[in-house]
């Protein structure tokens, strides 16, 4: 596995409801993960957040892909899918869809999200069949319920199943629930909390990306 790590330069920090998109370079193919405050970096360095630690790892073996990180705090799937189309004006050859999480926080009745979710990947399908589409998996505590919680997880394997999709089981995978790698907060990783995810993201980027290269 590449060892991915953290090249922060600047002193700006993620804030709640912000959002950062780099300017796209034509000249290479673009990997967009649109997500909420776990792809925007809540709490982190924008180069320490996973999406740029992912970006360094193609930057390292010199492939032409760049990252677009499409994260902003605080959104639902609902919000997800009021502003999809303007991340649709260009073409993504990769799209990591990572929402649903702060659904599952509100206690959002889960066939809301479901639905949400399920039109943000056909709005993506429809207008660029050739996009392949990552599902980021997520879980939350139990604190709605055993059934809600349970329900929760499971519908992320039950979309990329329905829908031909890439899936990424666990986003939080080694990070979650661990005091050491999330902030005060217990929700959001610190930096090394986002090194790890970001080799599990790459874990199943990897390849989609070398095929396409």
């Amino acid at each position: 596995m590449l060892s991915l790590s953290c090249t922060a330069t600047t002193d700006n920090e993620t804030q709640e409801g912000s959002e950062i998109v780099p300017e796209q370079n034509s000249e290479k193919k673009t990997i967009l993960i649109f997500g909420d405050s776990m792809t925007a970096g809540y709490g982190v360095e924008k180069e320490e957040a996973f999406p740029a630690l992912v970006q360094d790892a193609i930057d390292t073996l010199n492939l032409d892909f760049q990252v677009i990180n499409g994260g902003l705090s605080g959104e639902t799937s609902a919000g997800g899918l009021t502003r999809i189309d303007w991340f649709m004006e260009d073409e993504p050859a990769i799209f990591v869809l990572e929402l649903g999480g702060n659904d599952g926080l509100r206690g959002i009745d889960l066939s809301e999200t479901k639905k949400n979710l399920q039109q943000i990947i056909d709005k993506v399908k429809t207008k660029y069949p050739a996009t392949e589409i990552v599902l980021a998996g997520m879980q939350i505590p139990p604190n709605m319920g055993k059934t809600y919680s349970e329900e929760f997880r499971d519908m992320f394997p039950a979309l990329a199943k329905n829908n031909d999709l890439v899936l990424i089981p666990f986003l939080l995978d080694g990070v979650g629930g661990d005091p050491k790698l999330n902030q005060a907060d217990g929700i959001h990783p610190t930096p090394e909390g986002h090194k790890i995810i970001a080799k599990t993201v790459w874990k199943y980027l990897e390849p989609i990306v070398r095929e396409k290269s």
